[in-house]
């Protein structure tokens, strides 16, 4: 079975898009279709070694570059003009992005008006002031779905291959890695993801901390972060609790075995 993941940062193949092309200092008026297919395609496998949902939009743009990049590759007929818009295959995916820029700047600029006390109403728990992570580096930069995934392959490639001829299935409970994570994090602790993951973890320990720690980020329990781009994540408790008891949570409720 498996989990779906959405995040308010990060929703359709258009903004999968925009983050590749700003984290990639890409000219969205020239984008090289090479680099951005191959790109997108990677993204998408890791993905699925996730075992997210990938909506049937994001298989459609993967085949909409894979044929501007076919495109792009045949030459230009002599008749043609090399400066003809109309002739770009590109044209149509550039308006496309610039019209859900335009869309998405305006509904983070919406985001900014003021709900409180209109349509939202604050629960009265005071929330602990982020502070910074060992080391003196500030952890002030918000860590969406694509940041995780690229975290959690650079984890998979570092993981022991396992080479058994026994077949064995070992019962790891996503419960008893969120009791760790909890217990670890006790006390106002601020420890990076990787501490997490001791050297020589196997890819089913790896599969079940990483999901227990979007578990946690579901139940509004942990605050995930980093210094900058490609930084070590850090993880926090958001509020500090006097005890966890893992009764009450039940592992057929997570929406996966």
């Amino acid at each position: 079975m498996s989990i779906e993941v959405r995040l308010a940062n990060f929703d359709g193949p258009l903004d999968l898009l925009l983050h590749l092309i700003k984290t990639n200092a890409m000219d969205i008026y020239d984008i090289p279709m090479v680099e951005i297919t191959d790109q997108y395609l990677a993204a998408m496998e890791k993905m699925e070694q996730l075992n997210l949902d990938i909506a049937g939009e994001f298989l459609l743009m993967a085949a909409s570059l894979m044929h501007i990049k076919s495109k792009m590759l045949l030459p230009v007929a002599v008749e043609d003009d090399p400066e003809d818009e109309t002739l770009d295959p590109r044209a149509e995916l550039v308006r496309r992005l610039l019209e859900y820029q335009r869309y998405k700047q305006a509904a983070q600029d919406l985001e900014q008006l003021p709900w409180l006390e209109r349509d939202i109403f604050l629960a009265r728990i005071p929330r602990p002031e982020s502070a910074g992570v060992p080391g003196g580096e500030a952890a002030d930069q918000e860590v969406g779905i694509y940041q995780l995934a690229a975290a959690f392959h650079r984890l998979m490639q570092t993981a022991k291959v396992e080479t058994m001829h026994e077949v064995m299935r070992e019962q790891l409970s996503v419960r008893d890695y969120i009791e760790k994570i909890l217990t670890r994090l006790a006390g106002g602790k601020h420890l990076a993801l990787r501490d997490f993951l001791p050297s020589g973890a196997t890819r089913q320990e790896l599969v079940v901390t990483f999901l227990a720690m979007l578990e946690l980020v579901k139940m509004r329990l942990l605050e995930v972060s980093q210094s900058a781009e490609f930084q070590p994540l850090w993880l926090k408790l958001v509020v500090q609790l006097p005890g966890v008891d893992p009764q009450p949570l039940r592992e057929e409720g997570f929406g996966y075995a």
